[in-house]
């Protein structure tokens, strides 16, 4: 019994940690930027899969991306913002897609 309630303390100290070193990261805009060939639908999934937005806001930056060029994904600690470009990059080129997210600072 005290075991497990030091793995479950260690578990909670490490993420109250993380979250800490998260909260005092400067924070990174994530942009994504529109090409001809990756398809919509890819896009939206990605948006939805790597940065959390629901259908609804998946579907609205893919557009705007698609009629600007350019659109705003979302703001995350710089870490994670990169993690997440990271993984989408990785996904979009298994399938050989040339989808392009860019981080900029807050």
């Amino acid at each position: 019994m005290f075991e497990s309630n030091v793995w479950a303390e260690a578990d909670t100290q490490r993420q109250t940690t993380a979250d800490t070193d998260a909260a005092l990261e400067p924070g990174a805009k994530v942009f994504i930027h529109n090409d001809d060939v990756t398809p919509y639908d890819f896009v939206v999934m990605v948006l939805q899969r790597f940065f959390g937005l629901n259908p609804q806001e998946a579907e609205q930056v893919t557009y705007i991306a698609h009629v600007s060029g350019i659109a705003y994904v979302i703001t995350l600690p710089k870490s994670e913002a990169e993690k997440r470009v990271g993984q989408a990059h990785f996904a979009a080129g298994l399938e050989g897609y040339p989808l392009t997210f860019t981080i900029e600072p807050e």
